[in-house]
């Protein structure tokens, strides 16, 4: 059941990328967006890495994206440790973070940490589906999922 609702999200993807729509553009330099964008605000939670690994551990990572000073920022918790960087949201639901840093504590899962971190920094475009958030590398590749948080 859970592919089902990641190959639609994939599909869905596709299918808008061949969109003739418009697409909102973000002015990065005020904070301020043409139109609203969904990832602003809510905390994401991750549901996967990859296309199905669930995440195990007792702490679930997460992320959220604030306004502060001027720009976007990305904070939460890779699972293990406080995350925090820069985000650029642009046209085309480009998603890329910046100067991405986290607390280092010592924790039994460093490596998936690690994990999620680094899909953070691979991340290159995202795609919106109700309360599902899926973050895509450059070669088109899903590179993990989150759930809105209620």
């Amino acid at each position: 059941m859970h592919k089902g609702w990641l190959m639609g999200v994939v599909l869905a993807g596709l299918l808008a990328g061949c969109s003739s729509a418009p697409t909102p553009t973000y002015d990065q330099s005020s904070a301020t967006t043409t139109a609203a964008s969904p990832v602003v605000g809510p905390r994401w939670n991750l549901l996967l890495l990859g296309t199905s690994e669930r995440w195990t551990h007792p702490d679930t990572p997460y992320f959220e994206v604030v306004r502060q000073g001027g720009q976007l920022r990305l904070v939460g918790s890779n699972g293990c440790n406080r995350i925090s960087g820069e985000l650029n949201l642009e046209s085309g639901n480009r998603f890329s973070v910046e100067n991405l840093a986290s607390t280092r504590m010592a924790c039994p899962n460093g490596n998936d940490a690690q994990r999620v971190e680094a899909m953070l920094n691979g991340a290159y475009r995202y795609l919106i589906d109700h309360d599902r958030l899926v973050l895509f590398g450059r070669d088109s590749r899903v590179l993990g999922g989150f759930r809105r948080a209620n």
